[in-house]
């Protein structure tokens, strides 16, 4: 790689987070936000792991992929949220070397498993909705743990590259990074490298594992579609819409958002910022929150460990 200056990365100790860029007199408000948004992505997610694993009518492969969507969302908003939250309240704002590497790693990991997974619960969907009888052989056990722990792996391929190529940059511009948390494009703007290389491993990265997710999601909901306007009972069409409008809707919030701020050009970093908050903090949000309200199993499960619980009381 090129270098356009003498500084080099090892001499970098620590970064500044910028953050979002308003008055002070509105980090109170936003400290608030996402105080709120993160405890309910705990509540969330947690109560949602908790009614999976208690309850055995939620022993099913649907369940088993979304016990392991809300861990995933658990973690990659709490690698997010808790240092969001202290530089609302910093002086600095500094997030040391070792800290940004190991944010961004783990952000990395756990945003590309979760594109696995809903690739992998769409898959689910698929068999579910139009091969039902042979649903509970085609999704065994040993298909839903290889396909989410292949979830895991092709997510921590992708951070370690990312990650390595990444802070192997030169940075020479300046230490402060133009977000609330360590991501990709800030680390362009602050670097002197010469980024060809790291742009064509992202575009590669991109290619082999991010672009198979969307396409597995979409010829799945194609052949669900179409396998569901051929339902004559309304009744049937509905609940089959019903079991997939949900997933469809985490889906479209996570790519949309996703798309917006890594393949639009990066001219705006404050609206860039707002929609990041759609992956990093609102999608953990409303996860536990669609598949529970619109889902029968859930809502049954949550009764049940609610009348045990005034039972007891």
């Amino acid at each position: 790689m090129g270098d356009r200056g003498t500084s080099n990365h090892s001499e970098v100790t620590d970064f500044i987070l910028v953050g979002f860029r308003v008055r002070p007199e509105l980090h109170i408000l936003l400290f608030l936000l996402f105080l709120l948004v993160y405890a309910m992505v705990l509540l969330g997610n947690v109560g949602m792991m908790a009614i999976i694993m208690t309850d055995p009518r939620l022993n099913t492969p649907m369940y088993f992929f979304l016990g392991n969507l809300s861990f995933v969302d658990l973690f990659y908003s709490s690698v997010i949220a808790p240092k969001a939250l202290i530089n609302f309240w910093s002086e600095s704002k500094s997030i040391s070397f070792a800290g940004c590497v190991t944010q961004f790693f783990l952000f990395a990991l756990f945003i590309v498993t979760e594109g696995f997974l809903l690739a992998a619960m769409a898959y689910d969907r698929f068999i579910a909705i139009c091969n039902p009888l042979l649903y509970s052989v085609q999704m065994s056990t040993r298909l839903c743990s290889q396909l989410v722990a292949g979830s895991y792996f092709c997510g921590c391929i992708t951070a370690v590259l990312q990650t390595s190529m990444t802070f192997t940059l030169l940075f020479c511009a300046s230490q402060a990074i133009d977000h609330f948390y360590c991501d990709y494009h800030p680390f362009q703007r602050i670097s002197c490298s010469d980024l060809y290389i790291l742009k064509v491993v992202s575009f590669f990265l991109s290619s082999i594992i991010i672009l198979p997710t969307i396409i597995v999601i979409i010829v799945s909901y194609m052949y669900i579609v179409s396998t569901v306007l051929k339902i004559r009972s309304t009744e049937g069409r509905k609940k089959a819409f019903s079991t997939c409008s949900s997933h469809l809707g985490v889906v479209s919030v996570l790519y949309g958002s996703g798309f917006f701020v890594y393949l639009t050009p990066d001219k705006f970093p404050e609206l860039s910022k707002v929609a990041s908050l759609c992956y990093t903090l609102v999608t953990p949000m409303l996860n536990p929150l669609i598949y529970s309200l619109r889902n029968k199993d859930v809502k049954e499960a949550l009764r049940k460990i609610l009348g045990e619980k005034k039972i007891i009381t």
